[in-house]
């Protein structure tokens, strides 16, 4: 294992000399203060309601990234891997070359996916330079905002990997389209991502604090206009942009352990260890702050009413997760 490097990407530009600095034959002072403020610039998190959060593209991802956040997103990973029986991904790879990972959080799925093909270069993308400090040599970060326009096309992937970009992805049919023009012909693109919001098949959560938390939040984020029900919608983004042979898995994601599945068990255990992690609160506290002018008293309760629904045994909740992936024609 290796440290961890930042890559800052701020895309081409025309590049044209600064003559304001004297004619030294080496830079000094100025060069260790200039890379400081480059540094500072990402690690200047903005701190609100007692949570930290990305100031690079600012209020971009409504969610925090400190590391009570960290852990739950490290928890996810490990719901996602037993969901999926242990696989990080489905698609028909073979030996890829030149991987990327968008979105990428703490990096752990960029970092076991580098384990595994230690042939790939892999890169794990997103807005905040938070990633796992100790990475195989084969893995680097990069900070960038991947609703951008890219800079791929001349250095194409052989695999563009995406998980769980709901609440936090403003068109998901352009970010496809971005990936297939960056992936090489003959190459994959996998997203696996949530239907946000809950089925109740008995119906238990009618009426309930979880029903309006629910309600109130991803309301909050629709307000902000940021896509909070992907995975049913994947598949037409898929087919818009021009993947051919394109698969589609649904899988059923519960809340605690009432299925009596000992699989689907497993499964709504993690969830529910990740959402008593701050989940709840995580996930309301910036959108309905900033876009529905609500306390940070009054999202709190809310939480702690949606959080106390979630864990009496009469009510059954999940959740859809799909994972849906497709190939660049080769011609």
């Amino acid at each position: 294992m290796t440290e961890q490097t930042v890559t800052i990407n701020y895309g081409p530009a025309n590049v044209e000399v600064d003559n304001s600095y004297e004619n030294d034959a080496s830079y000094g002072d100025e060069l260790s203060s200039y890379s400081a403020s480059l540094t500072s610039s990402v690690l200047d998190y903005r701190h609100e309601n007692g949570r930290r959060y990305h100031k690079y593209r600012d209020g971009s991802y409504l969610l925090p990234n400190d590391e009570t956040e960290n852990n739950r997103m490290d928890m996810i990973h490990e719901m996602c891997l037993v969901l999926l029986r242990q696989k990080l991904y489905l698609a028909p790879i073979k030996s890829p070359k030149r991987v990327i990972d968008l979105g990428t959080g703490t990096g752990m799925w960029a970092v076991d996916f580098a384990d595994q093909h230690p042939e790939a270069e892999v890169i794990g993308c997103d807005l905040s330079p938070t990633q796992t400090p100790m990475v195989p040599p084969n893995v680097k970060f990069l900070v960038d905002d991947i609703e951008s326009e890219w800079a791929y096309e001349s250095n194409p992937f052989d695999y563009i990997h995406a998980r769980n970009l709901a609440v936090s992805i403003r068109d998901f049919g352009k970010l496809i389209k971005q990936c297939y023009r960056s992936v090489k012909p003959g190459g994959w693109v996998e997203f696996q991502d949530w239907d946000c919001y809950p089925i109740s098949p008995d119906g238990s959560i009618e009426g309930t604090g979880l029903q309006r938390y629910f309600k109130e939040v991803y309301g909050a984020f629709e307000k902000a206009g940021v896509e909070v029900r992907p995975g049913p919608k994947l598949e037409k983004c898929f087919k818009d942009a021009g993947f051919v042979n394109i698969h589609v898995e649904k899988y059923i994601i519960p809340y605690g352990i009432w299925p009596k599945d000992p699989y689907l068990k497993k499964v709504g255990a993690w969830n529910q260890a990740q959402a008593e992690q701050h989940g709840f609160e995580a996930t309301a506290l910036a959108a309905l702050t900033r876009h529905k002018q609500w306390t940070q008293d009054e999202v709190l309760l809310l939480a702690s009413q949606a959080k106390a629904d979630a864990r009496k045994h009469s009510i059954h909740q999940m959740f859809d997760f799909y994972v849906v992936y497709g190939q660049r024609p080769e011609n």
